[in-house]
């Protein structure tokens, strides 16, 4: 029997990607600030390089960790990663659950330590011909382990949720262990934890105070035990590796606390939270919509919107280097720094795997639902959706519409519509009203400098050189035909012509005129000049400012900005 370890364990990290949303929804412990589903994408990211030599690998699982739950499930990770036979895989399971509950001073049942201790023991009676032939056995007991854990701790039942952190390693496992028994996902995770995925978030929590930090430091002499760092806050987690002390705790100081670990030794990484922000984002109410929208984050659309809205946002992947990010999960300073320094980036699909997993959990999710996909000439996402759309919804409970948008264009769209179908009486005045946009919607984009779209092969080296040389600067608008130029400008003051001729010509005497002013790295520019710009010209208008997509970002570059626009259609 083959053993695809790697493979198993970036489909593990591709089902939690899909399912992170959700896991943000239930997270109230140890803080109700909702980011234990993001958290757990950033720390699994490492193992989307299936390639990469184990030691390096954990040092990148180290370094990238997030939140509590990603910490702890990096140090797991790194007692998983001993194993490269099935045979292996009980001794390496304990070795994992028994690192991750070194690295906590004060180890809590009720957690994500509670799944790691019973995966171990459950592997320990268990055959890999046993293993492979009896999954629902072993999800039935870790099912049984992640449902206790409402009971074992005190918010967990106040709120009628499971712990986000066990349920997150019930998804990564459900897709880690059927692609070691070369099993299509059955979806038992949705299956089994029907009720806590299809409710409302726990509401009315407490408002925390203070910062939640993550911090990578290197130093020859580290504290040899996490119960030495106890002082620095709550929450601790902390690991050594190699010279390496990864550290993550809550504090109400971030200043105080980076200048302490600055005397211990050289920041690597260094990342703080404002739990208040997150905490009140998590308590907000939300309407339910008449229809789900679904759409990829190569629009102009972030993980903030698909929140607030409460539509389902598909991410493509961002790479640089060797790592490759979901693009709504990366910052984008990360992104257009490397781009500045010559760091060679690129963009990817979603394996086909990780679509087909979003396509599943929105109809498992939601009665009906209406994909407003990214255009065919851009991804094969349309393409993707269509066939499994033939293969899995007999009922046509799945819309898959192609936008032959990208960028803004697309993410106006999506956020239309995401917002019409939160009054919509139906959930076909709302297809209705997606068709209407997805005709009338227009987006140009002004680029900065033409060596990034030669970069990414999207324009001719020589001509981009040319054209910098004399500076010609393209015009582009993302249509059904692919990214087309449209014009030619010299400046930024033609630029702005150029935007302001466009929006007079289609919005003049509109009512309910929707404009998106995106950016890239220059959000202080047209959040001072540009906004105020288009408001003086058009002063009827719903203004938004928003940032690029990564995967357009990624291919236009720094200093780039575009307007998307979509006039009244009711």
């Amino acid at each position: 029997m083959t053993f695809p370890f790697r493979e198993a364990l970036k489909a593990g990290a591709e089902f939690v990607t899909v399912w992170a949303d959700y896991l943000d929804e239930i997270n109230v412990f140890p803080v109700a600030d909702g980011d234990t589903g993001r958290n757990l994408v950033l720390s699994l990211t490492p193992l989307r390089n299936v390639s990469k030599k184990r030691d390096a690998l954990i040092r990148d699982l180290l370094i990238q960790a997030r939140g509590n739950s990603g910490n702890l499930a990096s140090q797991f990770l790194v007692g998983l990663l001993e194993a490269d036979a099935w045979e292996k895989l009980p001794a390496a399971t304990a070795r994992g659950s028994a690192l991750a509950r070194q690295s906590i001073p004060d180890p809590k049942d009720g957690t994500i330590l509670s799944f790691f201790a019973s995966l171990a023991a459950q592997l320990a009676v268990r055959t890999s011909g046993a293993l492979t032939e009896n999954l629902d056995l072993l999800f039935d007991e870790l099912e049984k382990t992640v449902r206790e854990t409402t009971a074992q701790l005190p918010k967990l039942n106040a709120a009628g949720v499971v712990d986000a952190g066990a349920l997150g390693m019930f998804f990564f496992f459900e897709g880690f262990f059927r692609a070691l028994a070369g099993q299509p996902s059955a979806g038992a995770a949705k299956s089994r934890f029907q009720q806590v995925l299809s409710g409302q978030r726990p509401k009315n929590g407490p408002v925390a105070n203070g910062y939640c930090i993550d911090v990578a430091l290197q130093a020859n002499r580290l504290p040899e035990d996490a119960r030495q760092l106890t002082d620095l806050g709550d929450s601790v987690v902390a690991v050594r590796q190699d010279g390496f002390l990864k550290i993550h705790f809550h504090t109400d100081d971030a200043e105080a606390a980076k200048a302490r670990l600055a005397q211990i030794g050289a920041i690597v990484q260094f990342s703080a939270d404002d739990l208040r922000e997150q905490t009140i984002r998590f308590s907000a109410t939300r309407q339910q919509p008449a229809l789900q929208i679904m759409t990829d984050a190569a629009g102009s659309v972030t993980r903030a919107d698909a929140e607030r809205y409460g539509f389902t946002l598909a991410d493509s992947y961002i790479q640089i280097g060797d790592k490759s990010v979901p693009e709504t999960y990366l910052d984008p300073e990360i992104l257009y720094r490397a781009m500045r320094d010559g760091i060679k980036v690129g963009t990817s699909q979603a394996s086909t795997y990780e679509r087909d997993q979003y396509f599943r959990k929105v109809l498992s999710v939601h009665e009906q639902a209406l994909y407003l996909c990214v255009g065919s000439v851009f991804t094969g996402n349309f393409a993707a959706a269509m066939q499994w759309k033939r293969q899995h919804d007999p009922e046509n409970r799945f819309v898959v519409l192609d936008t032959a948008a990208a960028s803004g264009r697309l993410g106006m769209m999506a956020l239309a519509a995401a917002r019409f179908s939160l009054t919509a009486a139906t959930a076909q005045d709302v297809r209705d009203f997606a068709a209407r946009a997805v005709e009338r919607c227009e987006e140009y984009i002004f680029v900065d400098q033409l060596k990034y779209l030669a970069a990414g092969g999207r324009m001719p080296k020589a001509a981009s050189f040319v054209g910098d040389k004399l500076s010609f600067k393209p015009v582009i608008s993302p249509l059904a035909a692919g990214a087309k130029p449209v014009g030619w400008v010299k400046n930024r003051d033609a630029q702005l012509a150029f935007a302001f001729e466009r929006l007079e010509r289609a919005c003049a005497g509109r009512s309910g005129v929707t404009i998106m002013l995106e950016y890239t790295d220059n959000r202080d520019w047209a959040a001072a000049t540009l906004r105020p710009a288009v408001a003086a010209r058009f002063p009827g208008a719903e203004i938004i400012l928003q940032p690029f997509s990564l995967t357009t970002g990624a291919h236009v570059g720094p200093q780039t900005w575009g307007v998307a626009f979509l006039p009244g259609i009711l």
